[in-house]
């Protein structure tokens, strides 16, 4: 992706918050179950503005916005995750049609499990028209860019998406989730470096990740919870 003319970006602080800037639209998302599936409902939204920051260590009194409770929580937020190419991480599940590539970055959002199965267990079957597209459903609706689906002639199947940041909340577990980036945002390391662009990925803000900046469902076992947790 040509990243010249891009001005949405999330810049992370080193042992602070994310600095987003360019007008990124900002709003919540619950987390419901539907039958097998899930689906999202919305919740709150914020008043565009250019430049915010938003909590990543999980002690602000103001979530989803840094209150700089961060100091005083001695949070350490050291980026751990590697910088390797998606295409590189990713575990391939040979499909009939499709391939399905996993690099196993898991938020626990559950948007893989459809009524007819999960992905995994869709897309080697995919010689069924109604399966293969809930195979790409499960796939393409994980927040986290786990999974992308990948035909035999090497297209990866991506959904068009807007830049935005949704707070994920998931009231069926009882905890409040990760920040979902869509959009093809800029994600800026605090050493200046940019790391690959996505169109999907969730960020970590509850401090707990042991992948920083990236979730990886600590939020689940740590019990954290946002003063917007619905019931």
């Amino acid at each position: 992706m040509d990243t010249t003319d891009k001005k949405e970006k999330i810049r992370i602080i080193r042992n602070g918050p994310y600095q987003v800037s360019g007008s990124v639209p900002l709003d919540e998302r619950i987390i419901r179950p539907e039958g097998k599936h899930y689906r999202y409902e919305p919740g709150r939204s914020w008043p565009l503005k250019e430049t915010y920051l938003l909590c990543r260590c999980g002690h602000t009194s103001t979530p989803p916005f840094c209150d700089g409770a961060h100091r005083g929580a001695g949070f350490d937020g050291t980026e751990c995750a590697s910088r390797e190419p998606f295409i590189s991480r990713a575990r391939v599940f040979e499909g009939k049609e499709m391939d399905l590539l996993d690099d196993g970055r898991c938020a626990f959002a559950r948007f893989c499990h459809r009524e007819a199965g999960t992905a995994w267990s869709l897309l080697p079957e995919t010689g069924d028209p109604e399966l293969r597209s809930e195979a790409i459903t499960a796939a393409v609706e994980c927040p986290a860019g786990r999974l992308v689906p990948r035909d035999h002639q090497g297209n990866l199947v991506e959904p068009e998406l807007s830049p935005a940041i949704h707070l994920l909340q998931d009231p069926e577990k009882g905890v409040s989730g990760g920040l979902a980036v869509e959009g093809d945002i800029l994600l800026e390391s605090c050493d200046g470096t940019l790391y690959e662009p996505s169109n999907r990925r969730v960020l970590c803000r509850c401090g707990q990740s042991s992948n920083l900046p990236f979730c990886d469902a600590a939020h689940g076992p740590s019990g954290f919870r946002d003063d917007g947790l619905p019931k």
